[in-house]
């Protein structure tokens, strides 16, 4: 069976994305939590993963980090990680691309943290320029596959590339327009991530660095947290 190596669900966005991905489809894995250090978690995340860094998946002898190549290496042995369709699973591929080397502004601005609510100081042009772009990209996706998911009917890896967008949206309090809201609502609402937004709420493990980084970003207006 599949290892999956995670961070704290509450602050890990990367950790979220193979989670996700490998609950709702049904891939058997066993999840190994391993709360972020102060500081620096490389020494420790080092036992396990190459790159220090987590997710980081383990298949017998064999060691996948980074969340993209773990979507990949998944998708040998179960296809339906990726769309049927040749078209569909060409637009999944670059989505899935662009959310993991792009919307720097989102990222930095908006760290993840399930269970804090906050209302930005401010929306920067470059923050705002990022949510168009969701917007665009989702709506587009919608409209093109028909379904009620990015890439068509079914939850696909490209959903999951964008689950922590979802949690982000929420915490921030930021909105998007037509099918693409109507998605966001949808992609909250699914059981695996409730499952993981419920244990990200029950952590009480917090990390200074992150809980500053969230607090600055603007006004808190509640801590769900246990």
């Amino acid at each position: 069976m599949f290892t999956l190596h995670i961070a704290n669900k509450n602050y890990s966005s990367w950790s979220l994305r193979p989670w996700v991905l490998m609950r709702t489809l049904a891939i058997p894995f066993t999840e190994q939590i391993h709360p972020l250090d102060v500081g620096s978690s490389w020494d420790s995340y080092r036992k396990f993963s190459p790159n220090g860094r987590v997710p980081c998946l383990q298949d017998g002898e064999q060691t996948v980090w980074d969340s993209l190549a773990i979507a990949e290496y998944l998708a040998e042995t179960y296809p339906q990680v990726w769309p049927t369709d040749k078209t569909a699973r060409a637009w999944a591929r670059c989505a899935s691309a662009e959310m993991h080397s792009g919307f720097q502004a989102l990222r930095n601005s908006c760290s993840m943290s399930c269970g804090h609510r906050i209302q930005l100081h401010t929306l920067s042009a470059a923050l705002q320029k990022d949510i168009a772009r969701i917007d665009e990209l989702w709506n587009e996706g919608l409209r093109k596959f028909g379904g009620a998911f990015l890439a068509g009917e079914t939850f696909t890896a490209v959903d999951a590339f964008f689950a922590p967008v979802a949690f982000r949206f929420q915490t921030y309090g930021l909105s998007l327009t037509g099918a693409a809201q109507d998605y966001l609502t949808r992609l909250l609402n699914l059981p695996a991530m409730q499952e993981w937004y419920a244990s990200g709420l029950a952590e009480t493990w917090r990390e200074p660095e992150h809980e500053q980084e969230i607090l600055a970003a603007g006004k808190l207006l509640a801590d769900l947290r246990s």
